[in-house]
């Protein structure tokens, strides 16, 4: 297929993603950051494979972007980005628990776990999730595919309809730069 041809047909695809995305379900994802913000709660986002750097981007952009000078912060953790206890993890215990055993020395009752899996069954980002549940913290899932597990265990999710990781993964970095100035914005003109 020709250049042309193929990027017409993607970015094609992309919009037709976007156009089916559910607002109420990032609007209520918005509402539970909004919630973390005004009650100084923690952020733990996490993700596997290439997303892990998407994990790291979304941390980054809430923890710098929307930083005010005269204002309290966002406090955002991606849980990919300590190699070292992520590898000692997976080493000593299991990959299976990379996030999990993370979350165990840190996640307090209302913090929150943010997760994202194109199958939603990860056994990493299911115990995650599992592990919010028994300390009342919160969770939230950005799946796509089925979203089986990590959609169900979630308290909040927002689904991506498509089998297709690059546009997916577009539509994650989207979701980081949409939710992200919005909040620089309300925080420079509105929230307390």
């Amino acid at each position: 297929m020709e250049f042309t041809n193929y990027a017409n047909l993607y970015i094609e695809n992309l919009q037709k993603i976007l156009n089916n995305i559910n607002i109420e379900e990032l609007k209520k994802i918005e509402e539970v950051f909004l919630d973390a913000y005004k009650n100084d709660r923690i952020v733990y986002i996490m993700w596997n494979g290439g997303s892990a750097s998407t994990a790291s981007h979304w941390a980054c952009d809430f923890n710098k972007w929307t930083a005010h000078p005269w204002k309290k912060r966002f406090r955002f953790i991606s849980l990919n980005d300590n190699i070292a206890h992520f590898t000692a993890i997976a080493n000593d215990i299991s990959y299976d628990d990379i996030f999990s055993e993370q979350l165990k020395n840190i996640l307090m009752k209302d913090d929150i776990v943010v997760v994202i899996s194109a199958s939603g069954n990860s056994k990493n980002i299911v115990k995650a999730l599992e592990y919010t549940k028994i300390v009342w913290a919160k969770s939230v899932a950005i799946v796509w595919f089925t979203g089986w597990k990590a959609k169900e265990i979630s308290d909040y999710s927002i689904y991506v309809d498509s089998m297709e990781y690059g546009p997916v993964e577009d539509v994650h970095m989207m979701f980081d730069h949409l939710l992200s100035t919005y909040f620089k914005k309300a925080i420079e003109e509105w929230i307390e």
